[in-house]
């Protein structure tokens, strides 16, 4: 995976389509399309990696991903319609769909392995499906541990052995006899050592970790002190109104109101079990060296969503806050700059047609994102001018590079927020109410109508209600 070079990636303001379909006018022969590899983490925070800025969390292996390869600091998710938010952040994911256009099976949509399939590669899934078996048989020609639920315990995770005829029986599922990371971490290991250089491979790699319940092994738990973990600088006991949203299972972990010493428990047992992640992590990349691979690999690492963990009062992610909205994304391979770090406003979905752009693939016409292809080659800095968001019927959001609005709707108390994310990236001062700001509200619910009218939002007209 090493000797990436490139150029430095940064943001200049040139405005660019809301979406863009990616297709490239030629095509190289499969056997010498590079190899994918995508490791993805489930409710793993932006935040959470120590090379993106976080000095308490261990993560030597996705540190060195950061540091071979672009990470794209202000990718996001563009939200939910049910709580179980990782459900169409998946789907979206996989069929490069917007929100209310991506069903949450995948439907009868072509998926990102599924095109990479039809073009020549082996495709390879283990781990988190949490879409359904039909999108995941057409997407896959092999896999092996592959859970199709949302979570489970650690050590007890029911799984499916891979079947060509793709039924996947209930009768056929079976329990895991290790830990999930080490599970899924081993199947990819044993798929990498299979591959023989005749066809390229995709494999993807689909954690549970660091999703509760949080019991990482005793080694990795002691290696955090609770009493020594920073409380955030956005702590509050209680959320300060009804966000329409606040007795979701995610919110009953802790007890209310929160107190500091129960965040530091929570924040210490969540770095834990990413720490245990990425020590498998590592396994995989080491397998990936071995196999003589690496040099002709694209690896991929984002999350699925993030997680407040005590900030703002919260425990989940069915909000609008930067700690769930955002996520880690870094993309590295051959020819890719190294090191870098793109602030370009992006979504988990443009990965689908930049992954075939870089493979020189066209993507298919059902494809919303943008790819973000142009910014790692250094032809253009900028994929949105601003991104959306939405949870279920209660929350709306849009923002732009400094920017966020948020509303609140339906059951939620009806309340507008306005963060100056350059001024107060922890999301603690609204200034909807600050006379001044009366025009910015307004230009952000212009732009918040316009997204929600692209894409075929349900809500769209609320607010004017």
């Amino acid at each position: 995976m090493g000797g990436l070079v490139g150029p430095v990636v940064k943001d200049t303001g040139t405005p660019t389509d809301m979406f863009r379909p990616s297709g490239r006018p030629h095509q190289m022969p499969a056997n010498r399309r590079p190899n994918i590899l995508f490791l993805f983490t489930d409710d793993q925070r932006f935040d959470a990696v120590g090379a993106l800025g976080n000095a308490e969390v261990i993560t030597p292996n996705m540190d060195r991903l950061v540091q071979e390869g672009t990470s794209f600091t202000h990718a996001a998710i563009q939200g939910s319609t049910v709580p179980a938010v990782c459900q169409p952040s998946r789907a979206m994911l996989m069929t490069g769909r917007t929100l209310y256009h991506a069903p949450r099976d995948c439907g009868d949509l072509t998926t990102l392995p599924q095109i990479l399939r039809d073009h020549g590669y082996a495709t390879f899934g283990t781990g988190k499906w949490h879409n359904l078996p039909p999108s995941y048989a057409r997407s896959f020609s092999d896999g092996a541990s592959i859970f199709y639920g949302g979570m489970s315990n650690h050590l007890e995770v029911p799984i499916f052995d891979f079947d060509p005829s793709g039924e996947y029986p209930e009768q056929a599922k079976y329990i895991g006899k290790k830990f999930s990371s080490e599970l899924f971490s081993d199947a990819a290991i044993e798929f990498l050592r299979r591959q023989d250089g005749e066809q390229p491979f995709c494999a993807y790699v689909s954690y549970t970790a660091p999703h509760d319940p949080r019991m990482a092994p005793e080694e990795y738990a002691r290696m955090y002190d609770p009493g020594a973990i920073a409380v955030p600088e956005n702590f509050r006991p209680v959320h300060p109104f009804d966000n329409g949203e606040m007795t979701i299972r995610d919110e009953m972990l802790a007890p209310f109101p929160r107190t500091p010493e129960i965040v530091q428990e929570h924040i210490a047992a969540y770095y834990a079990m990413i720490t245990h992640l990425d020590a498998h992590i590592g396994r995989v990349l080491e397998a990936l060296e071995e196999s003589g691979h690496a040099e002709n690999t694209i690896i991929v690492f984002a999350g699925d969503n993030g997680l407040a963990v005590g900030q703002h009062g919260l425990m989940g992610k069915q909000n609008m806050y930067d700690h769930s909205v955002r996520v880690p994304l870094v993309i590295a391979g051959p020819g890719l700059p190294s090191g870098e770090r793109s602030h370009a406003l992006c979504y988990l979905l443009d990965i689908f047609p930049t992954l075939c752009d870089l493979c020189d693939l066209p993507a298919p016409d059902s494809v919303e994102g943008c790819s973000l292809a142009p910014i790692l080659r250094g032809e253009q800095e900028r994929a949105y001018e601003s991104l959306f968001f939405a949870y279920m019927q209660c929350q709306r959001a849009v923002r732009d590079d400094r920017w966020k609005l948020v509303e609140y709707l339906g059951e939620a108390d009806r309340v507008t927020q306005l963060f100056d994310l350059d001024a107060d990236p922890w999301e603690t001062a609204n200034l909807a109410a600050t006379p001044d700001m009366d025009e910015q509200v307004e230009r952000l619910r212009g732009e918040l109508e316009r997204w929600q009218r692209r894409v075929d939002d349900p809500m769209a007209g609320a607010m004017a209600e």
